[in-house]
């Protein structure tokens, strides 16, 4: 009787059975580019932002300790099939990062199915929260609408109104083009021409001339990791820089940015959401990063940091990792941290924060290792990303 009555009044408390952590455990897997194009921009750094999340919480919430597992997500299909494995074999909950954005839409599908966690840091397609989203996935650290957005309106401002896109012809890439050349226009602005190039091109050299012959005043590289790398190196080879053009930048990471050296880079503009020099906070954080990986964070990296530790939050606020509840409870609890101090999670999915755009600086303006930007702009979260209207979520 003492036990029947115990189960009914469990049935009849609110939430009192769905509060509770499934398998005992809190398994979070890390999906990432391990070995491709973004393996430094995000890869075994992204690795290292979730364990210092997980450290830093305590190894355990509500009372269950907290498992991380990763892979490589070479091509989509091997990215998706590692994401079924751990949703139907091996207990994962939520998996984040995904850098890559085909694999970043496909695993979202399957979350949904499952009823597991998909945070997005390193993957930037604006669809995963427009006609894309899902109630059981958050985009943290960026998407093309608010880097195509804020640099597009930003430089169109400051006179630079004759775009050419140099872009990377899969989901990051089109997404980013279509998104900055609608902030160019609205902006007042014009596109005179584009061309799509194969990932990890080596040689740009044919795309290059084309941009130069464009006669546009910015170059945008609408494109990231090695390709940005390699398009930078070649467009300094070919004088757009000397011959009036700006080079621009969507994807261009900190380590990109030291990879090349500031000789090479100086005067490009680039678009971020996290720059480590921020104020005292990200300066903070970012040393404790460097210490253990070697390497000053990427936004994504850091992204990734702010997000697991929100969604450990609202797991420990719930007492349950049931993925719709724990979405519901980090879009109710606000983000105040030194990735995002005024930051929220929309509706949609979308947290939104600031924006940077930010100015290589000269080898004779560095004072340090590490010191490479300064910030020409910081755009306001709310104008940064694409409104919750015009985004057509049907989940919202």
């Amino acid at each position: 009787m003492r036990y029947a009555i115990i189960m009914l009044t469990a049935l009849l408390i609110p939430g009192a059975a769905a509060a509770q952590i499934s398998d005992g455990v809190v398994r979070i897997g890390v999906l990432t580019d391990m070995s491709g194009p973004y393996a430094d921009n995000t890869g075994p750094g992204s690795l290292v932002a979730v364990k210092m999340a997980v450290d830093d919480f305590g190894g355990k919430v509500a009372g269950a300790p907290i498992d991380i597992v990763s892979a490589d997500h070479p091509k989509p299909d091997v990215g998706l099939a590692r994401a079924r494995q751990w949703f139907d074999q091996d207990g994962v909950d939520a998996i984040v990062d995904v850098p890559s954005s085909a694999v970043a839409l496909g695993v979202q599908q399957l979350a949904r199915i499952k009823n597991r966690v998909l945070i997005v840091s390193g993957g930037g397609t604006s669809d995963l929260t427009g006609a894309s989203c899902s109630q059981t996935t958050v985009h943290w650290t960026y998407d093309t609408y608010a880097f195509g957005n804020a640099l597009g309106t930003e430089m169109v401002k400051r006179g630079y109104s004759s775009w050419f896109f140099l872009t990377v012809d899969y989901a990051l890439g089109q997404a980013l083009e279509r998104d900055a050349t609608e902030a160019v226009k609205r902006a007042g602005g014009t596109v005179v021409g584009s061309v799509r190039h194969p990932i990890n091109t080596a040689d740009f050299s044919p795309f290059v001339l084309r941009a130069q012959a464009s006669k546009a005043k910015i170059v945008a590289l609408a494109n990231g990791g090695a390709d940005t790398a390699n398009a930078v190196k070649q467009a300094q080879e070919f004088g757009l820089a000397a011959g009036g053009q700006q080079l621009a930048a969507f994807g261009m990471q900190i380590h990109d940015t030291r990879a090349l050296g500031l000789q090479l880079t100086q005067g490009m503009i680039i678009t971020q959401a996290f720059y480590w020099d921020r104020d005292e906070a990200t300066r903070e954080w970012s040393e404790r990063f460097l210490k253990i990986h070697g390497k000053m964070p990427t936004d994504f990296q850091a992204g990734l940091y702010s997000a697991v530790t929100h969604y450990l939050k609202s797991i420990a606020a719930l007492k349950s990792d049931e993925a719709k509840a724990v979405v519901d409870k980090m879009k109710e609890l606000p983000v105040h941290d030194f990735f995002a101090p005024q930051g929220m999670v929309r509706r949609d999915g979308r947290m939104v924060h600031d924006i940077y755009v930010l100015e290589v600086k000269k080898p004779s303006e560095s004072k340090r290792d590490w010191d490479f930007y300064k910030v020409l702009a910081t755009i306001p979260g709310e104008l940064a990303f694409r409104s919750l209207a015009d985004g057509g979520c049907p989940d919202q």
